[in-house]
């Protein structure tokens, strides 16, 4: 078990599976930390590749702040049409994931339902390098998040596949939605971008599984039989049971995770509860290859 200390705090890092999470206990958050604490927590994120800061007290501004602890906040698009209860607004850079409606239209993004595994933005040129989701208002049950460990993927592949798609790339495609006008005028609004296989993470050297069920379309320069095998293979290897952490949230926690090195995915919850993140992420700072 690792500590850490700073003039103020000790924090322990508690490994919460055999492959992937850890949970940091003793820290709060609402205090800035020294830079030996702030690269003790790096190094532990890097160590595990999701932490959980359990029972923490923030306000937007230490949000944003601890977010900087990870590297450059990246923007969130379009401020939210609407604000829940004892909200006038929201600092730039964080977004809200909400099923809570007003009007009959949904505060925040990806509001309802299950989540099949991904990683944030790998659809994207630059993919982010990471993930904060804090928890103001949680359902009674549901809403798990579930995390695998792209290194432990990697690392068990059969040596036949992985010697087979080293050095391959995958086309990644999501769509925002049909239109971005809303009318038939309007454009196809998605995105999509061509990434390795396995990605090499440029803090550690490992290398991970980097393709997921919901946005991967395809192996490319493979016969497209022989591609949907190995990624249906790929998904089944990568998913198991062994390699996932699942998180069951309480109001409080703040999650991080390396969206480089692990996949994150959404169980279902009553769509009649209401279910408030405040979500943040870090810019890339290479593109995966």
């Amino acid at each position: 078990m690792a500590v850490a200390t700073q003039t103020k705090t000790r924090f322990e890092v508690v490994p919460l599976s055999r492959h992937i999470g850890a949970e940091l206990r003793g820290i709060d958050l609402s205090e800035a930390s020294d830079e030996a604490t702030i690269r003790a927590i790096y190094q532990a994120w890097l160590d595990h590749l999701v932490l959980v800061f359990p029972g923490q007290d923030l306000s937007q501004e230490d949000f944003v702040r601890v977010t900087g602890y990870f590297g450059e906040l990246a923007p969130q698009g379009r401020p939210p049409k609407y604000f829940p209860k004892g909200y006038a607004r929201f600092l730039p850079g964080i977004m809200l994931i909400s099923n809570i409606r007003e009007d009959g239209e949904p505060i925040g993004a990806l509001p309802d339902g299950e989540m099949m595994f991904h990683h944030d933005m790998i659809h994207s040129e630059v993919p982010s390098k990471a993930t904060l989701l804090y928890s103001v208002e949680i359902p009674s049950t549901g809403g798990n998040t579930l995390f695998a460990s792209g290194y432990a993927a990697y690392d068990t592949l059969d040596a036949a596949v992985r010697d087979r798609l080293e050095g391959r790339k995958a086309l990644h495609h999501y769509n925002y939605g049909s239109t971005i006008r809303g009318d038939d005028r309007g454009i196809e609004a998605f995105s999509e971008c061509v990434h390795p296989v396995f990605r090499t993470h440029e803090d550690t050297g490992k290398k991970a599984v980097y393709v997921n069920r919901l946005m991967t379309v395809k192996i490319l320069d493979l016969p497209e039989d022989e591609s949907e095998a190995l990624l249906n293979h790929l998904w089944d290897h990568a998913e198991k049971r062994a390699f996932v952490y699942e998180h069951v949230w309480r109001k409080g926690d703040l999650l991080l995770w390396d969206n480089r090195c692990s996949s994150h995915a959404r169980t279902d919850f009553p769509s009649t509860e209401r279910r408030l993140m405040l979500r943040t992420t870090v810019k890339g700072t290479v593109r995966p290859y």
